[in-house]
């Protein structure tokens, strides 16, 4: 038997613990129910971090097409008022 590998599945075992130990302390330490929107500390990793957002990218061309796109659903709305362009 590899003592490394069992290491390390033990650790992984020891580490789940450690996180559910922590979910239930902060379950604990709730109080009463909450509405609405999870609190920050909910919505963390593991470690307790929050994860940022991940920011999304739009090309140049992508963005130049949504801009072409918008300025023509404009020009069909004040041809359809009577205004000119």
């Amino acid at each position: 038997m590899d003592v490394n590998k069992l290491l390390g599945d033990l650790k992984g075992q020891r580490d789940l613990l450690v996180q559910a130990i922590v979910a239930l302390e902060r379950l604990g330490s709730g109080g009463a129910k909450r509405r609405g929107r999870p609190p920050k500390w909910a919505q963390s990793d593991a470690n307790g971090l929050a994860a940022a957002p991940k920011k999304r990218v739009i090309s140049a061309e992508a963005r130049k097409r949504m801009a072409d796109a918008q300025r023509k659903r404009w020009a069909a709305i004040r041809k359809a008022k009577g205004k000119p362009a």
